[in-house]
């Protein structure tokens, strides 16, 4: 089986609707989902998507696959200009290295625990104040380093 066929495992499985609730707790207002089109990454937007409120219809991205920071900078710069909150679904390394690429404060302690390890489901959050064309290295803040655990919503 290929790759990009692959099947979310069962700690995906799992963790996914934690981090579907963890968001919805947490982010208001996402508006623009932009998800890799492997099959395990579909599968993770499903079972987040049915935690959110209010689940915008999200695009699939073949260049989030085995994506690099310039390619994943291209997907967020293309995203509309009345997106206020966007959000990636897909891989590593290619989004631990564009969370790191980004990230102004790079010696956080959270920007510490995702060069640890950024497992299954983790969440990253940046803020920053510019066009999505804008973003560039150092260029956001990284908010918060999240992997949600617990009981099942």
């Amino acid at each position: 089986m290929a790759d990009v066929d692959r099947p979310l495992s069962q700690r995906g499985e799992t963790q996914a609707p934690l981090a579907g609730r963890w968001v919805a707790e947490n982010i208001a207002g996402i508006d623009h989902v932009v998800v890799s089109v492997a099959q395990r990454t579909r599968q993770t937007w499903s079972l987040v998507s049915l935690q959110l409120p209010e689940a915008p219809e999200a695009m699939f991205d073949p260049r989030i696959y085995e994506a690099s920071v310039s390619d994943l900078l291209q997907v967020i710069a293309d995203a509309p200009d009345s997106a206020r909150t966007v959000l990636l679904i897909g891989h590593n390394p290619g989004l631990e290295d564009l969370v790191l690429h980004l990230c102004t404060n790079p010696e956080s302690k959270d920007a510490d625990r995702l060069r640890e390890k950024f497992p299954t489901s983790a969440i990253a959050v940046l803020d920053f104040d510019d066009d999505w064309s804008g973003l560039d290295s150092r260029g956001a803040d990284l908010v918060t380093f999240e992997v949600p655990r617990g009981q099942k919503p």
